[in-house]
């Protein structure tokens, strides 16, 4: 295998009361399109930040082209010229005509004749659909415009990586997809880029790769397939399909049955649950657990009672997950149990492995 254009090792950054990034390491290979997903706060965008200095790492090394760019001896500014950043706000010079925007770092930095930089500048502005707006100042932009400007003044430096920070976060929705496409475009061209993204389905479609970033780490990464339709970790399944959920540990019999109902109702309100679905969590919570689970396995038990909203899906998930004998509720209910719980449930799998059984449900 070739070697990688941007290694990163044991990266580390630490603020006085945070630690957005505890353990960073990843490999990325030329030509490949890495999606960069994960809750907010995370650490991101400070990843991208730290690839190319805007942050300096707390620990850790970064290889940009087998140079170690965290080396106080590394020429940091020619590392730089190697990879272009595109911004969540454009950072545009509201001063400057956007024809000027794209030519000046090619003008300034690389010795570009000013001739030759607003060629290729009309050039870019073309392939992003702006030619026409090449005099205009920024603010007689959109804000779709101005990213697709943004986009091209950083192709004018010809980078061989690109970082978007979150390319379309300042975007009204409608101007979201004129720039995803601008993306998508050049991601077909073989350049290597790194997309810190809340765009699911954009991700999904454009990435070689998917990193999703939790507690400090690389919590998980895959192919788009791996990583949305066959996550190997419960953090990763429920941030890729925005669920919400209710979680309780049970451990005593004698539990507070009254409190667990209203932190369930005021879940339900926080999440704007419909009261038809919250009405077939509580029956199905007392049919199987309070009449059926608790008398059956008695004073030694550790369940965990999970519920996952999708909103705008017809069918949502209950998991039981309880210690003990191999034990299926749903057949070892009573018969108006039963009755109730069938009324309820489309679906139900129950397995049990190592002393632990697990009860799946489905209801619409």
């Amino acid at each position: 295998m070739e070697q990688p254009v941007i290694r990163i090792s044991h990266l580390k950054k630490e603020y006085s009361k945070a630690i957005p990034l505890k353990d960073i390491n990843v490999e990325i290979q030329k030509g490949e399109v890495i999606s960069i997903i994960g809750p907010s706060g995370t650490g991101k965008s400070t990843l991208l930040r730290c690839i190319n200095l805007l942050e300096k790492p707390t620990e850790g090394e970064i290889f940009v082209d087998g140079v170690s760019i965290t080396d106080p001896k590394s020429n940091v500014p020619l590392l730089r010229q190697k990879m272009g950043m595109v911004f969540q706000n454009f950072n545009l010079f509201n001063h400057m005509t956007i024809l000027q925007n794209i030519c000046s770092a090619p003008v300034d930095l690389l010795g570009m004749k000013k001739e030759e930089a607003e060629k290729r500048a009309m050039e870019l502005l073309k392939s992003v659909g702006l030619s026409d707006r090449a005099n205009a100042f920024p603010d007689e932009l959109s804000g779709g415009q101005k990213q697709r400007a943004a986009i091209a003044r950083t192709l004018a430096m010809k980078p061989e990586i690109i970082l978007f920070d979150e390319p379309t976060s300042a975007l009204d929705p409608t101007m979201v997809g004129e720039v995803l496409s601008v993306i998508k475009r050049l991601a077909q061209e073989g350049l290597t880029m790194l997309i810190v993204t809340h765009e699911m389905a954009f991700a999904k479609d454009i990435s070689t790769r998917v990193l999703y970033l939790d507690q400090g780490i690389v919590y998980e990464e895959g192919s788009p397939e791996e990583i949305f339709l066959h996550s190997k970790n419960e953090r990763t399944r429920r941030f890729i399909h925005r669920l919400k959920v209710f979680e309780e540990q049970i451990t005593k019999p004698d539990f507070n049955f009254l409190d667990l109902l209203s932190r369930m109702e005021d879940f339900a309100r926080k999440h704007q649950i419909p009261p038809k679905t919250l009405y077939k969590i509580h029956h199905i919570f007392e049919e199987l657990i309070l009449q059926t689970l608790i008398p059956q396995l008695g004073n030694h038990f550790d369940l965990i009672f999970t519920f996952e909203y999708q909103e705008n899906n017809p069918e949502q998930e209950i998991k039981i997950n309880y210690g003990g004998p191999s034990l299926d509720p749903i057949k070892n209910c009573d018969e108006i149990s039963g009755k109730i719980i069938n009324a309820l449930i489309k679906t139900y799998r129950h397995e049990f492995t190592e002393d632990r059984n697990s009860l799946t449900i489905s209801m619409e």
